[in-house]
């Protein structure tokens, strides 16, 4: 059976805006602690609409953390309020009355601010694993490579297996350290992928690769079953 190790952590305090990463983690059935606790919102055609880089592409030049708690010394069940960082290094806690101004003055649409410690992931109570087999190979594909913040992961691995086999593991258990996950299905990528991290340009040709050769799929959506805590280079094993 592939096995490996994990080769990195990530975590997104908030949604759409860059995050953090990790040396460990603490998770539960809701996913990594903290992991999309907040996120922005916006009003569209009368609705309220949780904004993501698809409508608001400047998310990115935004930065979360939970300062002074990094990696897995946050606690799911006492995630603090994320620190805010713009894009000219202005600092904002989540509860600074100044924070919603600024954001929609840079975002150029009125925005307000949610929390949520059941988590507000695409796909609820989840997290996102990504094997280094595939980033290299799409990389290879597409003749440069690729950075690994496009694809917003929480567990990112490295296993003696070939890229792209993770398009068959659903319904699969991976050990992760301590952890179980149960694998769910790959993930269907929509355009976030296609914008640079760093600079937010976009960059088409990665969606359409995705999904001309592999059905628009890159990664895969697994459960955590119980608590724990996991760690680069904990070992990793495919049942």
């Amino acid at each position: 059976m592939p096995a490996g190790s994990v080769a990195s952590l990530h975590r997104w305090p908030v949604k759409s805006l860059a995050g953090e990463d990790a040396t460990a983690l603490r998770l539960d059935p809701r996913g990594v602690a903290g992991d999309r606790a907040h996120a922005l919102f916006d009003v569209h055609r009368g609705e309220p609409r949780q904004l993501t880089v698809r409508q608001a592409p400047g998310m990115l030049r935004w930065a979360a953390t939970y300062d002074g708690l990094p990696d897995d010394a946050l606690d799911p069940d006492g995630v603090p309020l994320p620190l805010l960082t713009g894009p000219a290094g202005a600092r904002f806690a989540w509860d600074d009355p100044a924070l919603p101004e600024a954001l929609t003055e840079d975002l150029g649409r009125a925005v307000t601010l949610r929390r949520n410690l059941g988590l507000m992931q695409d796909l609820g109570n989840s997290v996102l694993v990504t094997t280094q087999a595939t980033l290299e190979a799409v990389g290879a594909a597409l003749g440069h490579a690729l950075d690994l913040r496009r694809f917003r992961t929480n567990i990112h691995v490295e296993l003696d297996a070939p890229a792209y086999a993770e398009e068959g593991w659903e319904g699969r258990r991976l050990q992760v350290g301590e952890l179980e996950l149960q694998l769910l299905h790959p993930c269907v990528r929509c355009v976030i992928p296609t914008r640079d991290p760093d600079t937010t340009a976009k960059d088409p040709q990665i969606l359409r690769w995705l999904t001309r050769e592999h059905g628009g799929l890159f990664g895969i959506n697994a459960r955590v079953r119980g608590s724990g805590r996991v760690a680069v280079g904990d070992a990793v094993a495919l049942a």
